[in-house]
């Protein structure tokens, strides 16, 4: 019986801070080439609060101190970090685990976020060279992202398969697994990125743990024993 898996992507294929970074180094150079200020100064102080407090009012923080507060320079901030075109690549691991898996598997790939932003990241990782689709799940109304299992609906129907034919790798238990386990999805958790560390409440976890991408293959063998590979 066809088998279909589905990918998040930040923190799951690859690392999300190197999407940050990223985003950091681009409003570094633009505001050290507008204002002469030093770049590297920006980054770091960018880099090192987001470590401490999270991205929250970013830029609001790091424009109050260098006294260029504006409403309108932080909405050029925020444009800047998020319709660059991120300098992030898949890394190998993960880039070896897909081709393995396209060979046998249907692969598809849910994430929620900006769809300017997502699609950048997923041009720039490269996974439509992997994936059958992939869905941004705020093109279909934010009330459809995770965890809403509408997506997982539409791959359902689409690849004319049972829900437990299918399952999902997601890294955020908050969100990832707790809106399609009660309607029959599978779901493996990689322990990696920034939730890593959070435990909920059984209904939020997933049925397997992982702690790297290259463990799927047993995973999915302990999912699917029926299934060889």
């Amino acid at each position: 019986m066809k088998k279909v898996i589905v990918f998040d992507m930040d923190d799951t294929l690859y690392d999300e801070y190197d999407f940050v970074k990223s985003g950091f180094n681009v409003v570094a150079e633009y505001l050290s080439s507008q204002y002469q200020l030093d770049k590297q100064e920006m980054y770091n102080w960018m880099w090192e609060a987001v470590l401490e407090n999270g991205r929250g009012a970013i830029f609001d923080n790091l424009l109050k101190k260098y006294d260029l507060h504006s409403k309108t320079l932080v909405r050029k901030c925020i444009s800047l970090y998020r319709l660059h075109k991120p300098r992030i690549h898949l890394p190998k691991n993960s880039e070896e685990v897909l081709k393995e898996l396209s060979k046998k598997y249907s692969l598809y790939l849910v994430t929620d976020g900006n769809k300017i932003v997502q699609q950048n990241k997923v041009t720039a990782l490269n996974l439509e060279k992997y994936m059958k689709k992939c869905y941004i799940t705020y093109r279909y109304g934010r009330k459809h992202s995770k965890p809403s299992p509408y997506c997982f609906h539409l791959i359902e129907k689409k690849e004319k398969v049972d829900s437990s034919q299918i399952v999902y790798i997601g890294d955020n238990p908050t969100k990832d697994f707790v809106g399609i386990k009660s309607s029959g999805f599978r779901t493996i958790r990689i322990m990696t990125g920034q939730h890593k560390k959070i435990e909920m409440p059984v209904e939020y976890e997933a049925e397997i743990r992982i702690n790297c991408i290259t463990e799927l293959f047993e995973a999915l063998k302990k999912i699917w024993p029926e299934k060889e590979g």
